[in-house]
């Protein structure tokens, strides 16, 4: 008998920024690194042979509580991706359910007739992740093997291996956790499913110490939209969402903005430069905020200056500032004392190289 722990990823930005990533590369979140400690300690003493990973960033971020402290050296697989989502790829959720509300409505319901341009179809996805875990358990004939992929595809092969069909899984199969562990078992011929989708470990002690209250209601909760700042016509806009806050002073007509929109509501704005990675001014609407809308505009800075080989994000936020505590939350610290227009706060948003050569 060969075991296989199939393991879905931790959380990584896309999920935390309500983007969708398919098989675009993202980073873990501070989150998203509290649970691969999580998964460490749960696996701690546990026999793991070998460690097989897809090949984008935040599954080989994972994939390193399992075989760093074992000295394994993790097998990359392509073919244990995430779908590609073709157009979809790097928009928003709130984007996505804006433009494409049926196509949207198919993707997590109707797998079998869901279909995007440019995007692989479910029952490709479903092909090549049973091949690669298939040739995986052929490998490891009576040892046990670690596999991280990811939600989708996972959701995918869990319903299959159970008998459910494509058209049916969207209600009978729920897309487990980050981190989410599930037990296969191969017999030379077949997988079984033992158990699926535990989080057991993100329920101790040592990882509820650290975990914040999320008001998100799900994995494909669809959240904001964005479009470029309109001027003249929107031009008091940035005063009126900031509602006085100190934040507002920092507007400047001159830099690139994105208006971000709930429904056709405004409800949050964040502006870039002038310097290299600088957040200028993010703000949410006084009425809308604690929702877990401000992250999603920390969220479109991250892919405004990370595709230009950015690799922290800049604010500066004058003392005793209200704003200091979100910041904070989202991984900011301060990088420097106080000048005199405040203290400068920086996040790293670039890649670890041992996950993403």
């Amino acid at each position: 008998m060969t075991t296989i722990y199939l393991i879905r990823h931790a959380e990584a930005e896309g999920n935390l920024y309500r983007i969708a990533q398919g098989q675009d590369n993202s980073a873990l979140t501070d989150r998203g690194w509290r649970q691969v400690r999580a998964l460490e300690r749960r696996f701690d003493g546990v026999r793991i042979d070998a460690v097989y990973t897809s090949d984008l960033y935040r599954t080989r971020a994972t994939a390193s509580a399992l075989y760093l402290p074992r000295n394994l050296t993790p097998h990359l697989v392509p073919e244990l991706r995430e779908i590609h989502v073709g157009v979809w790829e790097r928009k928003t959720w709130g984007e996505i359910v804006r433009r494409w509300p049926e196509q949207m409505a198919d993707f997590g319901r109707r797998m079998d007739r869901w279909h995007m341009e440019g995007a692989e179809t479910p029952s490709e996805v479903l092909e090549r992740v049973l091949g690669a875990l298939e040739k995986i358990a052929a490998e490891n004939e009576g040892r046990t093997a670690a596999v991280f992929s990811h939600g989708y595809a996972i959701r995918l092969v869990l319903a299959n291996l159970q008998g459910i069909s494509l058209r049916d899984t969207g209600d009978r199969t729920p897309t487990g956790d980050n981190t989410a562990v599930s037990l296969l078992e191969w017999d030379g011929k077949s997988f079984r499913v033992a158990w699926q989708n535990d989080t057991s470990h993100l329920l101790t002690p040592e990882y509820l110490a650290g975990e914040k209250v999320r008001r998100r209601a799900n994995g494909l909760e669809p959240g904001l939209f964005f479009a470029p700042l309109r001027l003249p016509e929107q031009e008091g806009l940035p005063a009126a969402l900031a509602g006085g806050d100190l934040t507002e002073a920092a507007f400047d007509a001159a830099l690139p903005a994105l208006v971000g929109y709930l429904g056709e509501e405004p409800v949050g704005f964040v502006q870039f430069g002038p310097a290299e990675g600088e957040i200028s001014l993010a703000c949410v609407r006084r009425d809308c905020r604690n929702r877990g809308f401000g992250v999603q505009l920390i969220g479109q800075a991250v892919y405004h200056w990370r595709p230009l080989g950015v690799e922290r994000l800049r604010i500066t936020l004058p003392e005793g500032c209200a704003a200091e505590r979100f910041f904070a939350g989202c991984g900011f610290a301060p990088a420097e004392t106080a000048g005199p227009d405040g203290t400068r706060w920086e996040k790293d948003i670039g890649f670890d190289p041992a996950f993403n050569s």
